[in-house]
């Protein structure tokens, strides 16, 4: 069992100049553990006491992405942030990318740290299989958070998809192009995320160290990229889900920049309580671009267990946009 300690750092600018803000969260002291589950090795950072939140990260992050939301939590919760399979120190296995799996593999976790059940917050390809794990095991997911991701091809994103995907999805999903193509220049790719994904503040110098480190590699890059050549598997796996059943645990969409409400208008058909949310001037990679924004409409929600999700969010259940 490995413990580890961060400090504060100093704002520093980026390489347009921007001064990148700490936020005022007090440093926290997550316990590293590796835990096995559904047949794999699963890195995971645990801090704190109380009812289990389980975050799930997305690409190109590993369980440092939560840093500042996992000081904000654990004086109240018991937080656990995984690295996904195949990224950071978790296994790099050779397949097990769809959704589904990836629901197997938070379940695993949990059983194996002896929680019932959790609140499970996600964003990105983290997003997903948080989904399917609330559709298939309502009795484990206490209240469910997704942010700035989308959920296959449910209808809600067609505005959001009218020019096409993501111009690196396609690239991505080519067996062995993309990381034959960025060996040695991981570093450059990997910035062009984070800067984009913080509206060009980028992210504290530590943090994008470990997130280059955990990136580096074809073998590495190969485990990322298999999240998206697994989409069509997943989003069957969600058309399956959906056909079957509702979604009825309490559930907060957040949007940002790019992804805005589209997450929540493919919620919205199948879910039974829902609130969606914006996080003005705020881009994807909302747990370091606006960490204190985001736990502003975590600490209720996730505070108010058992209730409805528009009473634990403050807001009105049927949002409208702003």
């Amino acid at each position: 069992m490995v413990t580890t300690a961060r400090g504060h750092e100093p704002p520093r600018p980026n390489r347009s100049g921007v001064t990148v803000p700490v936020p005022s969260s007090p440093p926290g002291h997550p316990e590293l553990r590796r835990v096995a589950a559904n047949g794999i090795e699963i890195n995971v950072a645990i801090a704190g006491k109380g009812p289990a939140v389980l975050l799930l990260h997305g690409f190109p992050h590993t369980w440092r992405l939560w840093t500042h939301v996992m000081d904000g939590l654990s004086d109240r919760f018991r937080v656990i942030a995984p690295d996904l399979r195949g990224f950071g120190a978790s296994t790099r296995a050779v397949d097990g990318y769809d959704a589904g799996t990836l629901a197997a593999d938070a379940e695993a976790l949990l059983h194996a740290l002896g929680e019932t059940s959790a609140a499970v917050v996600s964003i990105d390809a983290g997003a997903p299989p948080a989904f399917l794990l609330a559709m298939r095991r309502p009795g484990l997911v206490r209240q469910l958070v997704v942010m700035e991701s989308l959920l296959g091809p449910l209808p809600g994103a067609e505005e959001f998809l009218a020019q096409g995907p993501p111009w690196w999805f396609g690239f991505h999903r080519e067996p062995g192009l993309a990381e034959s193509v960025l060996g040695g220049n991981e570093d450059r790719y990997i910035d062009w995320f984070l800067d984009e994904g913080t509206l060009g503040q980028g992210v504290e110098p530590a943090l994008r160290a470990a997130f280059l480190d955990a990136f580096s590699g074809s073998e590495a890059l190969r485990c990322a990229f298999s999240y998206y050549r697994a989409l069509p598997s997943s989003a069957g796996q969600i058309l399956d889900a959906t056909r079957g059943g509702r979604l009825t645990v309490p559930t907060l969409a957040i949007g940002a920049r790019p992804v805005g409400r589209a997450l929540e208008q493919q919620l919205r058909p199948v879910a039974d309580r829902l609130v969606g949310r914006l996080v003005e001037d705020c881009g994807h990679i909302i747990p370091l671009h606006r960490p204190d924004e985001l736990l502003r409409l975590l600490n209720p929600f996730l505070t108010s267990a058992g209730a409805s999700a528009d009473a634990s969010a403050g807001v009105p259940l049927d949002t409208t946009r702003r």
